[in-house]
């Protein structure tokens, strides 16, 4: 895939690997939709950055568990040009152990981690199959942001690493049905940042779990990004960018 002058919809673009994501893409001259769910200013601030670099861009709200937000997005998005990409980043993510779990919390990490991306999927590739009517338009590209932990899952994180094991089996199933015309890979991220609280005994336990010894860097991730959406030939892949911590 090309990637200047694409438009790529990037979900969770005010998040930290989001964010990154997105920028990475302005770098590699993709135009950007950038999905946010409350922190506007942080949106909008992207936007002017990407603006600066050259390619057009622009900030829009959506519940992602809404099917009339999420047409609205891509509605939004189709005015910079055809949509090719979608990055599915945006994720909740919490920590609790089993006796602190409710309903409505599992249903809001699973809604926001696994059924959003789904419905987010369905909807582009909605769009895509609108476009094959034109010619050398060439294969599309959604990525998914799983994570380590739904791989080899950490106590007291069920719901978050189970959503993430779900969203690695949705790549899987959706690279099957949507091949040829749409590419489906996740991306596996290791640490990124520390969570809240964490104490220095608790960073160097897990560093010591991590053959290079030390956490990802945003570019470590956006790198990983970059490289699938320029192969057109690998779909249905799940890429650990992990230092190693899962081996």
């Amino acid at each position: 895939m090309e990637l200047s002058g694409t438009t790529v919809v990037v979900t969770g673009s005010t998040g930290g690997v989001g964010g990154a994501i997105t920028l990475a893409l302005a770098d590699a001259g993709c135009h950007c939709l950038c999905h946010y769910h409350s922190n506007q200013a942080r949106a909008e601030r992207i936007v002017e950055q990407i603006r600066q670099k050259g390619p057009n861009a622009m900030a829009v709200q959506a519940d992602l568990t809404r099917g009339d937000d999420i047409e609205r997005l891509f509605t939004r998005a189709e005015s910079l040009g055809p949509v090719r990409v979608l990055i599915n980043s945006a994720a909740v993510f919490t920590r609790q152990r089993l006796e602190e779990i409710t309903t409505d919390k599992a249903r809001e990490i699973f809604n926001t981690n696994l059924i959003a991306p789904i419905l987010t999927s369905r909807q582009f590739a909605r769009v895509v199959k609108s476009q094959v009517r034109q010619t050398d338009v060439g294969v599309a590209k959604i990525i998914n942001i799983a994570d380590v932990g739904g791989i080899r899952p950490w106590a007291k994180y069920t719901l978050y690493c189970a959503s993430k094991a779900g969203l690695i089996s949705v790549t899987k199933s959706l690279a099957k049905e949507l091949a040829p015309a749409i590419c489906v890979n996740a991306i596996a991220p290791g640490l990124v940042t520390w969570p809240e609280n964490f104490t220095e005994k608790a960073k160097q336990r897990q560093l010591d779990r991590i053959p290079m010894a030390r956490i990802a860097k945003p570019r470590d991730i956006t790198a990983a990004v970059i490289f699938l959406l320029k192969n057109d030939y690998i779909t249905g892949q799940v890429l650990n960018v992990d230092g190693g911590r899962c081996i």
